[in-house]
């Protein structure tokens, strides 16, 4: 049977690295320099890296072409299957109508800019991270930002910077699940379980998603947007860190994501409501 060996270009775990490294080089390359098909560079990477793993790795021609499928079935399901799915409910959306409706009403919560974004970038894009992952929650909520009259780089960069928080338990927790799968292949240790490294994960998450919200206003308005909506943002962000540490630790992994969202969307207009009330004249 194979043993991975970890350094076994040259004796040197770096030079071993390097080369481990190579087909992920290849991607990048094909893709934002020479602007090769997105599949087609998946498939010289993928060529790349079966030969390394031949030649530079020593692994056998069968276990190699075993794993590449493998790993090609892993990504269709679920990974592809969810993506797949969730460009399709979008596509309806869109061609029911459904979809102006819905940002109609998040336009309806509030017409200031920098709550918008935190509510589709953070808390909306938060649950489309949940339930499909890999890229979508950055494509719609970025056109729903520019329907609302967002600026197109600047929405493309609040789309980004809001999907830092929730991405570790994208698509249903996949990152999660791919890593107890790995590391329970090349370790013994029983503790390598999806709900035992989801609950370390939710312990570190809240802190980065605490202050996600903060930077989204930042970058929508500046220090104005920071004095006139710190507190909408601070309550997006812990009411949101909060629901990802209970539900990683307590409740389910899977769901982490999609009860946070929730939980900080109805925190936000419950805070944007009160401030309504607060200000407007009786």
């Amino acid at each position: 049977m194979f043993e991975q060996v970890v350094d076994p270009v040259g004796g040197s775990l770096a030079l071993s690295a390097l080369v481990a490294a190579v087909p992920l080089l290849t991607l990048f390359v094909l893709l934002g320099a020479l602007k090769v098909k997105a599949w087609l560079a998946g498939l010289i990477s993928l060529a790349v890296a079966i030969v390394l793993a031949i030649v530079a790795f020593r692994m056998p021609v069968g276990q190699s072409l075993l794993s590449a499928s493998e790993g090609a079935a892993f990504g269709f399901f679920p990974i592809l299957w969810i993506v797949i799915n969730a460009i399709w409910v979008y596509n309806l959306t869109v061609a029911t109508g459904h979809f102006d409706v819905l940002r109609r009403s998040f336009e309806k919560v509030s017409p200031d800019q920098r709550i918008q974004a935190i509510i589709i970038a953070f808390c909306f894009g938060a649950l489309l991270e949940a339930l499909a992952g890999f890229g979508t929650p950055v494509a719609i909520s970025v056109v729903m930002l520019m329907a609302l009259g967002f600026q197109p780089m600047k929405a493309a960069a609040v789309a980004l910077i809001a999907n830092t928080a929730p991405v570790a338990f994208g698509a249903l927790a996949t990152p999660i699940v791919t890593l107890a799968t790995v590391t329970s292949g090349v370790s013994d240790d029983a503790r390598l379980t999806v709900d035992t490294l989801g609950a370390m994960a939710g312990r570190q998450t809240p802190i980065l998603a605490a202050f996600v919200p903060l930077v989204l206003v930042f970058v929508v308005d500046g220090k104005r947007g920071l004095k006139d909506t710190w507190l909408e943002a601070l309550v997006a962000g812990v009411s949101f860190g909060v629901a990802q540490f209970v539900a990683a630790n307590y409740i389910s992994v899977p769901l982490t994501d999609i009860i946070a969202a929730l939980v900080a969307a109805a925190a936000v207009v419950a805070v944007v409501r009160m401030r309504k009330a607060t200000y407007e004249p009786v």
